[in-house]
């Protein structure tokens, strides 16, 4: 099965120039106000234009025209003027679900299995420096000693000071089993060198942790008889990862479960299937729609690891994709209100294409519907309750949630409900 991209990116690009589709325009002359003799023309074959027979080596052919006598050569870039023909490629397609992952992206992205190879530590970019936030529990950072607040000055003797986070990042990572010297220096200011055994690291795309660490009311009481989920994007462990914690919340006899997708970005197709089909015994859990518009249906099969605790979804604007679909799901299904904000609304299954280059095409293969048949691309998924996270206050409770609170009295009964909209209803 197809599965769609689980990855955010942007950015950077590779250095092999690919074939790009770009619309062309003719001037009078080879040089605008300049009557020199420019050499001789190519006459232009306007029947091979029309039967759209384009020559692509006329965009290397720019860049050398820019290269030996553009005005300002010294500002050219050849890595920009290649992100710019391909994003100006994609954006003409208008579909976001087709895009480009450039090599260092995809490099530093997460595998399908949700993991990666490397010491374990997250780590951001202070100023000229790589700090190191903390380090993954059971990962080999953590088994050297590195602590958050770490600064990394040099990999294998090589000075990293002053070099972007992705390039960092690329040179700490490496195969498991390898071995990486770190030269360390800690909040007291003293240095030291770790050499770290890399190990694959995997990370949880489900956590149980609300924020706070507590789930709690509104009132500040903690809440112990309702199950908080966040699922932060689907990989190939999310369908097992969900289900022993949904499990676990029906044996408890919680009264409820929140599902937590806010920022939940999507991932494999699979797995969101398997993963929705966790919480229905029965019904429609998503239709697929071809360039044909014929219909391919996706059924829920009977018994699953929950399929009757009440369920509050969280969801946000950064929702996309495989969350707007597990959220359809449920909701279509009469399984779980959703509260939050409108999704993102990404209604496409995209197939990725590896590069040359290194990077990746993420192409746009179909459309799906939720299973009343709605789409909603470019749309998004309406929340039955909305409830937005309110203005920032500095002297605000930075665990306050008010999109929790209201699951919390929702799954509790704490304030009546009124009838769920239908899902993926435009406002």
């Amino acid at each position: 099965m197809y599965k769609a991209a689980a990855w955010i990116v942007g950015g950077l690009l590779g250095a092999v120039l690919l074939a790009l589709v770009f619309t062309l325009g003719y001037v009078s002359s080879d040089r605008l106000n300049d009557d020199s003799d420019s050499g001789p023309r190519t006459q232009v074959d306007f029947d091979d234009v029309l039967d759209g027979i384009i020559d692509f080596n006329t965009l290397e052919q720019i860049v050398e025209v820019l290269k030996d006598e553009y005005v300002d050569r010294a500002a050219l870039d050849e890595q920009l003027l290649y992100e710019a023909a391909i994003a100006g490629m994609l954006d003409s397609l208008a579909d976001t679900g087709t895009f480009y992952v450039d090599p260092t992206s995809y490099a530093l992205s997460l595998g399908p299995s949700g993991s990666f190879e490397g010491i374990g530590a997250t780590v951001n970019q202070q100023d000229e420096n790589i700090v190191i936030v903390s380090p993954f529990e059971g990962s080999p950072a953590e088994a050297a000693g590195l602590v958050g607040g770490d600064l990394i000055l040099a990999v294998d003797g090589e000075s990293i000071v002053g070099w972007p986070l992705d390039r960092a990042v690329l040179k700490v990572r490496g195969p498991r089993g390898s071995e990486v010297t770190l030269t360390i220096q800690h909040l007291d200011g003293s240095t030291e060198e770790f050499t770290i055994v890399r190990a694959e690291i995997e990370v949880n795309s489900v956590t149980t942790n609300p924020p706070g660490g507590v789930l709690r009311d509104e009132d500040g009481n903690e809440v112990t008889d309702l199950r908080y989920m966040r699922i932060s994007q689907f990989t190939e462990r999310t369908p097992d990862e969900v289900g022993e914690v949904a499990s676990a919340a029906e044996e408890d006899g919680m009264r409820g479960l929140i599902i937590d997708l806010r920022g939940n970005p999507g991932g494999l197709f699979n797995e969101t299937l398997d993963t929705t089909d966790l919480f229905l015994d029965e019904g429609i859990m998503l239709i697929e729609i071809d360039d044909n518009d014929d219909e391919l249906v996706y059924r829920a099969s009977s018994g699953g690891a929950a399929l009757s605790i009440p369920i509050a979804i969280l969801m946000g604007p950064l929702s996309a994709s495989g969350s707007e679909v597990l959220a359809a799901a449920l909701q279509d299904n009469n399984r779980a209100i959703i509260i939050g904000e409108t999704s993102f609304g990404k209604g496409t299954v995209n197939r990725a294409r590896r590069l040359d280059d290194g990077g990746a095409l993420f192409v746009t293969i179909r459309h799906w519907l939720t299973p009343k048949g709605v789409q909603i691309d470019q749309v998004g998924i309406r929340p039955d309750v909305e409830v937005t996270p309110g203005v920032f206050d500095p002297l605000y409770d930075p665990f306050a949630d008010v999109q929790i609170y209201s699951a919390i009295d929702h799954l509790l009964g704490l304030e009546a409900s009124t009838q769920p909209a239908p899902a993926s209803v435009a406002p």
